[in-house]
């Protein structure tokens, strides 16, 4: 036997030797968007959750949900939280008072949850509750995700429907029977030109109704979508802040004037004033064109600018 013969017996025998195992690792990741918001009393808002293995092997993840209350009154109402797709049934965390619940994930492998919360019917304004959502890896607790979301209560704008031409009076009525029963009404509203309906702004909208029911005049409660998300504030907004009486009116504008000295001739706008409200024109007619200055509430637009 040469040497070139026993080097390469040696070199086989080398090849031959088994690899050191690879040593696996543990992870978990929680894919969910973090956020402050605010509910009515009896709304729902629900939030996809994914929660994936991100080790190297097969693991039992351990999902944990804290509730923390912030209340200024003491035992205030609970929330309900309930997850959808950690097991066969849905997992009510607020009636079983069950916070932990296990599931096996592949490595790589991923888990979609919906998490739901709906803030109480008898929610106070202010009311906060923190949901801290937890995935822990049982191969290596140190291994873990969490996620906060922040929920407070908010009062809800709601409109009552009533007969037109008593709106004022369906106002007053809702008034009383409101602060004799500590509802918790904020503010009513009573735009002049929306007939027909009063606005209310109040934190159970379930308690409202029961106020209006029965109530003379009143012809019920319109919640808006979601039956009690309440209305839009945009929808209201208009009668907060009024426009300005020159709104709509520009400049090169042709008006008619509708009042004071020069009641009934015809002009054209040449400036604008929204804080005081005024418009300068000039008058066609005039034989010396001098401006004048008037109210906006004075003239009638005849043709606008960009008509022409």
């Amino acid at each position: 036997m040469g040497l070139l013969d026993d080097f390469s017996k040696r070199e086989a025998r080398a090849e031959a030797r088994p690899e050191p195992p690879v040593v696996g690792h543990y992870g978990v990741k929680l894919d969910l968007t973090e956020e402050k918001v605010t509910l009515t009393a009896g709304q729902t808002k629900e939030y996809p959750v994914v929660v994936t293995n991100t080790g190297t092997e097969d693991d039992t993840v351990r999902l944990k949900i804290d509730l923390v209350y912030n209340a200024d009154l003491p035992d205030p109402p609970e929330w309900t939280v309930k997850l959808f797709g950690v097991e066969d049934k849905v997992w009510d965390v607020t009636f079983t008072k069950v916070t932990e619940k296990e599931f096996m994930l592949i490595a790589d492998g991923q888990r979609e949850i919906t998490l739901s919360v709906t803030c109480p019917k008898g929610a106070r304004y202010g009311d906060r509750l923190n949901v801290v959502v937890n995935a822990i890896s049982k191969g290596d607790p140190g291994a873990f995700d969490a996620k906060t979301l922040s929920f407070s209560a908010r009062q809800a704008i709601l409109a009552v429907k009533s007969s037109i031409g008593h709106e004022r009076a369906v106002a007053d009525a809702i008034y009383a029977r409101a602060k004799a029963k500590d509802v918790g009404v904020f503010s009513i509203l009573v735009p002049a030109n929306f007939r027909g309906y009063v606005y209310v702004e109040s934190m159970n909208p379930d308690r409202l109704e029961e106020i209006v029911r029965g109530l003379r005049r009143a012809r019920g409660v319109v919640k808006g979508e979601g039956e009690s998300t309440g209305i839009s504030f945009n929808e209201i907004e208009a009668y907060l802040t009024p426009k300005p009486i020159v709104s709509g009116i520009m400049e090169g504008d042709i008006v008619e004037l509708v009042a004071g000295p020069f009641k009934g001739e015809k002009a054209r706008v040449m400036k604008i004033d929204e804080t005081k409200e005024e418009i300068t024109v000039e008058l066609f007619e005039a034989m010396v064109r001098i401006p004048v200055t008037v109210r906006g509430d004075s003239v009638r637009v005849l043709q606008k600018e960009e008509d022409k």
